[in-house]
């Protein structure tokens, strides 16, 4: 989807022109000349479809996203390298990444920006194993409000006999279970209360319930597949100057200066963009790969 809006450079020298002078000076002192520009830049968005699982937040090598709680949902800070990370590891896609373009072009008296979402290629993620601890839980419910699946759900218990033998051949969810745990069952229904209930088949590991849970009632054990490779980092030797800005500006330490030559990790390079946008003789190009 690519969006695209202009405004005419009148209306950008006003607004410059305001941010700019004093309460007692006048504005009619102040002459504002635009040139011609162009610029490309990187944006992340979170939208509403967040199911608070955290999942980017414990995956963000730079922890550049603030934690999701039951009333706000997670939120991308300034301190992010766009490194794409958190989209490519959400587990509902509601994290966007959007390449901005602006252009000032004086000809035609307006500024264009283009909004365009890029794609991402995402991680495997499944669960393996998820369990809730019957004795911690206290079926607050804040477990299910987010589940993308609903795969976790409050149930009263059904039964129609108080023969352990009956219910277990009448109702599967019960079978096999042993003469305690179905007398706890019966108790609980006969106080008319509820039991948190997972259906594994549509649990999708995402983390949501166990990631909510005030009482640290679920344990989730999942399979995050690695982080699939949309970019590179080129490096050309020759037109380094040495100055070791990419060194220091590298928030993984990924790249090192060592006998005039840049040596790159790329075990632990993240592909951000941090040390092209510090280079001064762009010696650095992130370039796309094709993974299809």
């Amino acid at each position: 989807m690519e969006i695209k809006f202009k405004k005419q450079i009148e209306n950008i020298q006003k607004e410059v022109v305001l941010k700019s002078v004093d309460l007692d000076e006048d504005v009619k002192d102040f002459h504002i000349n635009i040139g011609d520009y162009k610029s490309k830049n990187k944006m992340f968005t979170i939208s509403p479809r967040c199911v608070h699982c955290d999942l980017c937040v414990k995956e963000c090598p730079v922890n550049a996203i603030s934690s999701a709680t039951m009333i706000r949902r997670s939120k991308v800070n300034d301190n992010c390298v766009k490194c794409e990370i958190c989209a490519k590891t959400c587990p509902v896609s509601c994290i966007y990444v959007i390449e901005v373009n602006s252009e000032v072009d004086s000809n035609a008296n307006q500024v264009t920006y283009t909004l365009e979402e890029v794609k991402v290629p995402h991680r495997v993620l499944k669960m393996e194993e998820i369990a809730i601890d019957s004795e911690k839980c206290v079926t607050c419910g804040n477990c299910t409000k987010f589940c993308p699946t609903e795969a976790i759900s409050l149930r009263k218990v059904w039964f129609e006999s108080k023969s352990n033998e009956e219910i277990n051949s009448q109702n599967t969810l019960f079978k096999d279970l042993n003469k305690t745990t179905l007398e706890r069952i019966i108790s609980v229904e006969s106080n008319n209360e509820k039991y948190t209930h997972i259906n594994k088949d549509l649990c999708v590991g995402c983390g949501s319930c166990s990631n909510l849970c005030p009482q640290i009632a679920i344990t989730l054990k999942r399979y995050l597949g690695p982080i699939i490779q949309s970019k590179e980092l080129l490096i050309s030797q020759d037109t380094c100057v040495h100055c070791h800005l990419c060194e220091e500006s590298c928030p993984v330490d990924a790249i090192k200066l060592e006998e005039d030559k840049v040596l790159l990790d790329n075990n632990k390079c993240i592909q951000c963009d941090v040390c092209l946008s510090k280079c001064p003789v762009d010696a650095l190009t992130l370039k796309d790969i094709n993974i299809n």
